[in-house]
């Protein structure tokens, strides 16, 4: 539960207060990486402003997020577990592995279907690795510069120092300049699969909606079509309608940017979270367990009852029984038989508890 006092006009203050500090840490990461601005691009501006935007909305989210009951208690309980003394060293191999399964390799999408980790796999690496080039040249961070030596050769600047100097026309220096594009056809073959999966699987149909499902697919497809659109224009049209391209392109990413807080795509900041969960699980199963008070069943780890309690009487929630039980002591079987016999009850029939 928020303390008292801890919200104004509608606002999280301790989420504002991570928010700004997050959104300051940004401008100043870009002014002093861009060597006092000696290297940022004005004309990149508007893209700037929205990093920044989006900087603060994911930080201010993410710390409400944090904030309500049930997520406040696994995000406390997974680090008590993992920085244990005597199991740190253990979860610290063990995070290598959960890290490896959930963020990396993503393995966990492939147990649902082939095709969904695919599609997952294409559209989240190609986004990480467009977001990883495009915004250090953004905020001024990574330059290339010719050669004053050989101007057929450029010069890599990073945070202001040169890292590595290749030829302009090599296959490395062409990799380099396209690596967009190449990351745009990822997103875009990954789209496919998506598409094919929202169109044609009967569960997905059940349960889709436009703003969840379509939206963000939407607004990843118009990025990366007009990206190759300013690619074939540079290339093959002589820069033919360059410079709508480049506003249409700056429009589609900076909407991109401003929704990223508040739709879809922000369950990319909440995923690794998830992996402290999984130590909860697996210290759920290896600690005691909870039995049932009707059936004296083992239904669930006692650590996860006693935590959903606590969580319910923080939300507001009083499951206590008449006989000065709690409702979460009775196992979801017998919570059915429960709720069956006692509608029975209403209307003339034996109780049940």
């Amino acid at each position: 539960m928020l303390e008292p006092g801890t919200r104004s006009f509608g606002l999280d203050r301790r989420a504002l207060l991570w928010a700004s500090g997050a959104a300051l840490l940004n401008v100043v990461a870009i002014y002093l990486g861009s060597g006092r601005m000696a290297r940022f691009d004005p004309a990149l501006i508007a893209y700037t402003c929205a990093c920044i935007f989006a900087t603060f909305g994911v930080v201010y989210r993410y710390g409400v997020w944090l904030e309500k009951p049930p997520t406040a208690l696994y995000w406390r309980q997974g680090w008590r577990l993992f920085l244990r003394p005597s199991h740190f060293v253990k979860n610290c191999l063990h995070l290598v592995r959960l890290a490896w399964d959930n963020l990396i390799a993503q393995t966990f999408i492939e147990k649902r279907s082939h095709t969904r980790w695919t599609a997952h796999f294409l559209i989240s690496w190609g986004c990480l690795f467009a977001c990883a080039v495009t915004f250090p040249l953004v905020f001024g961070w990574v330059a290339f510069e010719a050669d004053p030596s050989d101007p057929a050769k450029y010069i890599t600047f990073v945070f202001g120092f040169p890292a590595m100097t290749f030829p302009a026309h090599s296959l490395f220096g062409w990799v380099i300049f396209h690596i967009l594009d190449f990351c745009a056809v990822a997103i875009l073959v990954g789209m496919g699969f998506a598409f094919k999966r929202r169109l044609y699987d009967p569960g997905a149909l059940t349960v889709q909606q436009f703003a969840n499902d379509f939206f963000p697919l939407i607004l990843l497809f118009a990025v990366c079509l007009t990206g190759l659109m300013l690619t074939a224009s540079a290339v093959w049209m002589h820069g033919h309608n360059y410079s709508f391209l480049a506003t249409l392109h700056a429009f589609s990413v900076i909407t991109t940017l401003l929704y990223l807080p508040f739709g879809k795509f922000f369950h990319v900041f909440q995923r690794p979270a998830n992996i402290g969960v999984q130590f909860y699980k697996e210290e759920g199963k290896a600690s005691a367990r909870a039995h049932c008070r009707v059936c004296a069943e083992d239904y669930a780890s006692q650590m996860q009852v006693d935590d959903l309690k606590l969580v319910l009487e923080q939300l507001g929630f009083d499951q206590t029984l008449e006989d000065g039980g709690h409702y979460q002591d009775v196992c979801p079987t017998c919570r059915r038989r429960l709720l069956a016999a006692n509608q029975l009850e209403l209307i003339g029939g034996p109780g049940f508890l």
